[in-house]
């Protein structure tokens, strides 16, 4: 089997398994088998299970769809005083403890399928490769795992209350993020930071400030992982059933008037066929509607494709996959950009080196520009390649998402337009000068003990060339189901009754570093307030009926 990963200036061949023995095959299949019986339940977890019959049929409070990065603090939140039902189309990942290890960082990325590993490979209409992840805690089981919040001036633009998300980061905080300690690796990329003129240093922060700082990150001093499914624990688990390997075809809805309310979710197993459904339902008085809601937690891919599936979007798209239409929404699936990023590799041999996650980042150009260094690997035998990346914080280009197959296991096709705009083609050429700034720096190349081959140009022009050629995906894409086009500042879909989604596909920009932090916060602090609406809700009802 082969693999290839293009890197600017060069193309790696890699072999994934072939010739490297018993220990990668070994390897390969832990990180990407997820077992379907006997889950292991962790400590204070709720009760996860892959056997549909469980919940075949079966009413809850709400279904969220999608246990990853927001899904599951939000579940933990509901089931303080409600039943919730997570669907997620992934395995476990405490099935798959080398997941969870930190010196297997970036393995799950060397070898995906269509159906069962735990990340997901696409390729944008760009012709860029990209992931997506398929395990319970989704993309935070996966990533680089450095913990940034948003700023305070994309807090107030947004119009988030500070008091309730100071409290819910916290909330994620103290569970499941940690202070980092700097290797030599990050400390050179500290040094080079600072060297490069990205000042001040400001230490350690969970903030987002301009300069050099240490972020938080979700490895703790055992080298473990930590991810969005340990706050479960801090649910009801009574209150939770975490369906795993099931994946969500439609919505399924009832009639009220003039209006569509939901009545619950239609699933197939992630490995089964497509034409053997099941479904669940949201709970419903006696002679009443629902009154919980399904929340599409399913990602910036998974919650777009979802309201498509369930006939909500563009009437045209629709029609040409014979969608019944159930709403023409034309803002479905638009507004989709991703931070167009270009990495420098340092050393163009691999070399066998632990991989490593960002520790230190630098925040620069009035926080236009975020750089940061990792180690990953580029096959199973333990071979690295060191790296400085930066990408742009807040390009202008969008592209959009349309469906590719009526099979909710297959990818949409989505076009990001990266560069599309002429103001990001121009800050990429001021990108790639400053990247090569810190990968040249002195720091650096004491480190490397030689200094650093980086063979790019430093003409404008050329560097325009360059940046079209070897602009990458900084995995932190984001749109498809815009606040006022496909939602309102609840998080309901505008002209349904009982359909939420939040994730990834309601921000119009990725806050702070990376988005990981603030979806984990997202998820408690909406979760609080669907509870708050729940009980006012109930005083109101009360005080109409003595």
């Amino acid at each position: 089997m082969e693999w290839k990963m293009k890197i600017p200036e060069m193309e790696l061949h890699l072999s994934v398994i072939h010739g490297h023995g018993l220990l990668a095959a070994f390897i390969f299949l832990l990180v990407n088998l997820s077992p379907s019986s006997s889950l292991s339940q962790g400590n204070g977890l709720p009760r996860m299970t892959s056997n549909i019959k469980e919940v075949l049929g079966k009413s809850f409070d709400y279904i969220i769809v999608g246990g990853g990065t927001a899904g599951c603090p939000l579940a933990a939140t509901l089931s303080e005083k409600f039943s919730v039902l997570l669907i997620e189309r992934g395995g476990s990942p405490y099935e798959n403890p080398m997941v969870l290890d930190k010196k297997y960082f970036g393995f799950p990325f060397l070898q995906t399928d269509d159906f069962s590993s735990v990340a997901q490979r696409f390729i944008s209409k760009d012709g860029v490769p990209n992931l997506r992840g398929r395990v319970l805690g989704g993309t935070s089981t996966i990533n680089a795992g450095f913990y940034s919040r948003a700023s305070a001036d994309f807090i107030k633009r947004v119009g988030w209350n500070e008091k309730l998300v100071k409290e819910a980061y916290e909330w994620v905080e103290s569970k499941i993020v940690f202070k980092p300690l700097l290797t030599k690796w990050s400390s050179a990329v500290k040094s080079a930071l600072l060297e490069a003129g990205i000042l001040p240093f400001n230490g350690f922060s969970w903030d987002h400030i301009a300069g050099t700082k240490i972020g938080g990150t979700v490895f703790d001093a055992e080298r473990k992982r930590h991810i969005s499914a340990d706050l479960l624990e801090r649910g009801n688990s009574s209150n939770i059933v975490v369906l795993l390997n099931a994946t969500v075809k439609n919505i399924v809805f009832q009639r009220d008037g003039n209006k569509s309310v939901v009545r619950g979710i239609r699933f197939i197993k992630s490995n089964g066929s497509i034409n053997q459904t099941y479904e669940a339902y949201l709970s419903q008085p006696e002679n009443s509607i629902p009154q919980g809601d399904v929340i599409l937690s399913a990602g910036a891919l998974g919650s777009p494709q979802i309201l498509l599936l369930s006939g909500i979007g563009p009437r045209a798209h629709l029609e040409n996959f014979s969608i019944p239409l159930l709403l023409d929404m034309k803002g479905v699936g638009q507004d989709m950009q991703d931070n167009p990023g270009i990495p420098l590799i340092i050393r163009a041999k691999p070399e066998f080196r632990l991989p490593e996650p960002p520790q230190v980042v630098g925040i620069a150009k009035d926080f236009k520009f975020i750089v940061e260094g990792f180690v990953l690997p580029v096959s199973f035998n333990g071979t690295t390649l060191m790296r400085i990346s930066i990408k742009l914080a807040f390009p202008e280009s969008k592209g959009k998402l349309e469906l590719n197959s009526t099979d909710p296991r297959q990818n949409p096709v989505v076009l990001f337009n990266y560069l599309a705009e002429e103001k990001d083609l121009r800050e990429c050429v001021q990108m790639v000068q400053l990247v090569k700034k810190v990968a040249r720096s002195r720091s650096i190349a004491r480190f490397l003990g030689t200094k650093p081959r980086i063979n790019v140009t430093s003409n404008p022009n050329e560097l325009r060339n360059f940046c079209r050629k070897n602009v990458r995906t900084y995995y932190h894409f984001h749109g498809g189901c815009s606040i006022g086009s496909v939602i309102d500042r609840d998080y309901r879909v505008i002209g349904v009754k009982g359909l939420r989604v939040l994730d990834g596909s309601t921000l119009s920009e990725s806050p702070g570093t990376n988005p990981m932090a603030t979806l984990l916060m997202l998820g408690r602090y909406q979760g609080i307030k669907i509870l708050e609406e729940r009980e006012n809700a109930s005083a109101f009802g009360s005080q109409q009926h003595p």
